[in-house]
């Protein structure tokens, strides 16, 4: 059986996520900040629920001992949690501003990522997954057939592109994992006030591809329900 553990599952693309590898079999461990939400989460998925704050170092380390001490061992990691940050004027964005958004999208993986490292490696095929966005995409930004190309999201977006260059990193650093990124693409959540066009169905078809993949699927790509999209 494969142990899936799940960032930011409580709601949204993370719990769509949880429901539908559960369905498909897997052991899925809700992750999440809240211990109310996410326990009432865990529950009506039939998931097990371990409190997780991302940005804070003492919580992702006991989040990993509890997997260690009642699991055992780790197949997959989904990087979800995530936030967008302040909206607005971007001529009035503070670096504490910066350093909250940071904090989620970016040093929260690496700080989870590093404290799952060890429980990973006891799988015979471990996958790591981070929910990326187009939204970092140089390319995908620059093309005004895009929605992405419209938003001015300063923070969101350096944020998902700085995650998109660790997510390679990580493939190239780690051989004996796949680590891969997934674009949800514009998708009804509380990110977005719910003004998405897709589903949260739709919104978790790459995560939950990557997810499931066989052994030999390919590390350090970035693909949405489509397929590949630019790294860069």
């Amino acid at each position: 059986m494969t142990t899936t553990f799940i960032t930011g599952a409580n709601k949204g693309l993370g719990y769509e996520t949880a429901r539908r590898l559960v369905e498909l079999g897997h052991t899925v461990i809700v992750g999440a900040r809240d211990p109310e939400r996410g326990a009432v989460a865990a529950a009506a998925l039939g998931a097990r629920f371990v409190r997780i704050d991302v940005t804070d170092d003492a919580s992702v380390t006991a989040a990993a001992a509890d997997v260690a001490a009642h699991e055992g061992t780790l197949d997959v990691l989904i990087n979800n949690a995530g936030v967008a940050g302040p909206h607005g004027d971007p001529g009035d964005l503070t670096g504490a501003e910066a350093l909250d958004v940071f904090d989620v999208n970016v040093f929260g993986v690496v700080r989870t990522t590093t404290a799952f490292l060890p429980l990973l490696r006891r799988s015979a095929d471990p996958v790591v997954v981070n929910v990326g966005s187009g939204m970092g995409s140089l390319t995908i930004t620059h093309d005004p057939e895009r929605i992405e190309s419209t938003v001015i999201a300063p923070l969101y977006t350096a944020s998902k592109a700085a995650l998109t260059m660790l997510t390679t990193q990580y493939a190239k650093a780690f051989k004996d994992i796949r680590v891969n990124a997934a674009d949800p693409g514009y998708t009804a959540t509380d990110l977005n006030g719910n003004s998405g066009p897709q589903t949260v169905t739709e919104g978790t078809d790459a995560i939950v591809l990557l997810a499931t993949e066989g052994p030999g699927a390919g590390s350090g790509r970035f693909i949405d329900r489509a397929g590949p999209i630019p790294l860069i």
